[in-house]
């Protein structure tokens, strides 16, 4: 449930209503808006009349009763408006969110050794990126694959921020090393095959660091919001949802099926920013660019995209990685796409050979 108050209410009538929901042992969080506040009810609001909590004050707008499980991850609970999840970097803060500019994320799944991944953000930070992703420890299918090189791993993406000023996004798996993943990482990753290990989401939640939920390989979409529900409920607001593909029927043509419907789905149903990872859903490098294109037209407010200086020799998802060139002519072919549905910032690199050359094209595409 939530109570959304009228524009210009004074914070002394805005305290006074929260003051009364709490004696009713019932959480009141203020969302403030660009036009105006919103307290949500958060508890067992089952047996409270909205009548009832209409007449605490003149300055009322309205009640709503919010029917969908999520509740702070409900798009009503913030009055229609998006969030923004600001991040502070080295050069300066990012903001993920539906009114900002595509946040780029690049680098490989693994962090291999010091060159590797030095090289790799040099490049990516050349070519417009924002943050360096690179996984440290490593969930794997095989208990005999590569599983990460662990703490030293970290070391090297401290070393990498160090020399370029890129945000780090690195994903956590055990919550006993979540305090030295979020010493080095900028944004803690909660991997596709932990969305749902509600233990993780509560320590992530109650750390302070922003916190990017990749869908599971099988979850739906409640089931993905019900998971950012938990990281909510610790008290932590800024969550990013990563699509990243779902299982379907296809394994030789693609690794997974990118589900780009959840986009303007999520839109719909959420205030919370959205990141779409080409790579991991289709699983073929060749194939990458079309994905990331087509995120952008569907509405995403972020890419994530594997990169790795020499694909065939990559410890882990070699496959599914871009070269460092490819990298960069991927960057100048979304300018154009970016920039058509004013979503690419002024500081990414400008195209010079991208196919997409007329809006006629654009829309093409959007359609």
């Amino acid at each position: 449930m939530i109570i959304v108050m009228k524009s210009g209410s004074p914070s002394a009538e805005i305290e006074q209503v929260s003051e009364q929901i709490r004696r009713w042992n019932i959480t009141a969080e203020k969302c403030v808006g660009q036009h105006k506040v919103v307290i949500g009810l958060v508890g067992d609001t089952a047996e409270i009349d909205t009548r009832q909590i209409q007449n605490l004050s003149p300055f009322i707008e309205q009640v709503i009763r919010i029917k969908k499980p999520f509740k702070r991850a409900s798009l009503e609970f913030r009055c229609g408006e998006p969030s923004h999840v600001v991040v502070p970097t080295p050069n300066g803060s990012v903001t993920f969110s539906q009114n900002y500019p595509v946040v780029v994320v690049a680098g490989p799944c693994s962090v291999e050794n010091e060159q590797m991944i030095v090289e790799t953000a040099q490049v990516v930070k050349a070519a417009g990126a924002q943050f360096l992703r690179g996984g440290a420890y490593k969930p794997r299918t095989s208990p005999y694959a590569f599983q990460g090189h662990g703490e030293s791993a970290l070391e090297l993406l401290a070393k990498a921020r160090e020399v370029t000023g890129l945000g780090i996004i690195t994903e956590v798996m055990d919550t006993s090393d979540l305090d030295k993943v979020a010493e080095v990482a900028d944004v803690v990753q909660i991997g596709a095959r932990n969305m749902q290990n509600f233990s993780l989401l509560k320590k992530v939640g109650a750390q302070g660091k922003p916190v990017l939920l990749k869908r599971g390989l099988s979850a739906t979409i409640e089931d993905w919001l019900m998971a950012a529900e938990y990281i909510l409920a610790a008290g932590n607001p800024n969550v990013i949802l990563c699509e990243r593909g779902i299982r379907t029927f296809d394994r030789q043509y693609t690794r997974n099926t990118l589900d780009i419907s959840a986009i303007p789905v999520l839109r719909s149903l959420t205030h919370l920013p959205i990141m779409t990872d080409p790579s991991h859903a289709i699983g073929f490098s060749e194939f990458v660019p079309t994905l990331a294109m087509a995120a952008i037209a569907a509405g995403t407010d972020s890419l994530m995209i594997e990169v790795h200086p020499n694909p065939a020799k990559a410890l882990s998802d070699g496959p599914q990685s871009l070269t460092l060139e490819g990298f960069e002519q991927l960057m100048q072919d979304l300018a154009p796409l970016g920039k058509f549905f004013g979503r690419w910032s002024q500081n990414y690199s400008t195209a010079k050979s991208s196919k997409l050359t007329s809006p006629q094209t654009f829309k093409s595409v959007a359609l």
